[in-house]
């Protein structure tokens, strides 16, 4: 197969239609037919500390083996490296390299880096012909989102997006509420986060390491910054921090409402929203606002009126419903749907929204449940058929609804000022919002 070189990198990110040419997935692996549902799927593990450990373990639960490995840090891919269904196999701190030089040995690739190379190694997975699990949220620009939707589109490669909630049965049971009437007709959705505060730092106080700092010998720093500009090694951006800092990551906003906004996306079949306003604390355009208050706005769709979404973090929430029960509480995490006829209350990770009014009808379920977010995956990535027809949050699905998220942040750029959307072009009608769609990669990102 060809070189992964910085050319063909480059070009295979934002450019969804860039003109390589592309190999299957069945000509790159054992064989020259697609895999049988009773053959093992392979996968290459991008990011396999923190949470990419979670997600390798989960995956090898589900049916699906190791075929490469990497990891900027070794010592936090250690465990991964460790488990006993990786040995043997060699880490690499440059997932380019391990393309090239593995690409044979794995059908399937799941990402679990910081978000600003959430895009980069998915579209360069996807041209490789290889399904890809992206954890949350998809990408870091509204760009990213549309490109990663329409290279899985292109490639014909199975995707799923790491918001694990979306497959643990709750969606669904508030779905079937909504639909069968239980609170009326909904018009506002208010949703809501404890991030970013005692999770990480963010506010206007947060700045770039301005002095050069020893790297790590176990840590591969260039690979780290991948697509984002040159800056010094700080400990304050890896392994963690990086979230609050807009180079790596997306905040609190893009740490948790690809979570507590998934249910308002599937039971109100949200699609474009027509505008955006963003009100936040000091912005310094390095780290995101120590909170925010972003409010969406949707068109009528079918049968179901316009729509109202509401966003909140840095330890905002809503104000408490007045006939909210004793018993319920607005948490760390929420969303809460408003209709003509009652309201309903949920947590975090698209758990149940329970009906504010106890006595409450139960439907009955019409709705089919998921074999769980990393086993419908990997069935579907070998063929067999699962009960969604469909992987939950396949990029399709993830990519608008990630890209609507981030016009949150983009309209942290103009506090106060309601940004109109227009979803046939994918732009903003204010053009200067429009140079906030996508963030420049980093041209000397070589291998």
């Amino acid at each position: 197969m060809k070189k992964l070189t910085r050319r063909r990198f480059l070009s295979s990110t934002v450019a969804a239609a860039a003109t390589v040419t592309i190999v299957p997935s069945y000509c790159l692996g054992k064989s020259n037919m697609r895999p049988a549902p009773s053959d093992t799927l392979y996968f290459a593990k991008v990011g396999c500390g923190g949470m990419g450990g979670g997600d390798f373990r989960s995956v090898v639960s589900a049916g699906a083996l190791p075929g490469a490995l990497c990891d900027v840090d070794s010592n936090r891919a250690a465990g991964t490296v460790n488990h006993e269904t990786a040995a043997n196999l060699k880490l690499y701190s440059d997932f380019r390299k391990m393309f090239d030089e593995q690409a044979k040995n794995f059908d399937a690739v799941v990402v679990s880096t910081p978000d600003h190379m959430h895009a980069p190694v998915s579209m360069a997975a996807m041209q490789l012909g290889k399904h890809v699990y992206c954890q949350k949220p998809l990408a870091r620009t509204i760009k990213e989102c549309y490109a990663m939707r329409d290279a899985a589109k292109k490639y014909g490669v199975i995707t799923q997006m790491g918001n694990q909630g979306h497959s643990g049965g709750g969606l669904e049971s508030t779905i079937e509420c909504i639909k069968s009437g239980v609170i009326g007709t909904v018009t506002e959705v208010h949703v809501w986060t404890d991030r970013a505060q005692n999770w990480w730092p963010q506010g206007e106080n947060v700045s770039l390491p301005k002095e050069k700092a020893e790297v790590p010998a176990h840590i591969d720093w260039n690979a780290f910054l991948g697509v984002a500009p040159e800056i010094p090694y700080s400990s304050n951006i890896h392994p963690f921090k990086w979230r609050g800092y807009l180079d790596f990551g997306c905040g609190a906003i893009g740490d948790m409402a690809c979570h507590n906004m998934d249910p308002a996306f599937m039971a109100l079949d949200l699609d474009q929203p027509t505008y955006v306003k963003t009100e936040c604390s000091e912005f310094n355009k390095v780290s995101f606002p120590a909170w925010s208050i972003v409010e969406w706005g949707f068109p009528a769709k079918g049968d179901r009126p316009a729509v109202k979404v509401f966003w909140y973090d840095g330890g905002k929430k809503p104000e408490r419903p007045a006939d909210m029960p004793a018993d319920m509480k607005l948490g760390g995490n929420g969303c809460l749907f408003i209709g003509d006829k009652g309201k309903m209350l949920g947590g975090s990770h698209a758990g149940f929204c329970q009906p504010f009014d106890k006595d409450y009808e139960r439907p009955k379920r019409t709705l089919p449940r998921s074999e769980g977010h990393y086993k419908e995956w990997v069935m579907a990535c070998k063929g067999e058929k699962i009960n969604h027809g469909t992987t939950g949050t396949n990029f399709g699905y993830a990519g608008p609804m990630t890209a609507t998220i981030s016009m949150g942040v983009v309209g942290m750029h103009y506090p106060g000022e309601t940004l109109e959307w227009d979803g046939d072009k994918l732009e903003f009608r204010k053009n200067q919002a429009n140079q906030h769609l996508h963030r420049a990669y980093r041209k000397e990102y070589e291998l």
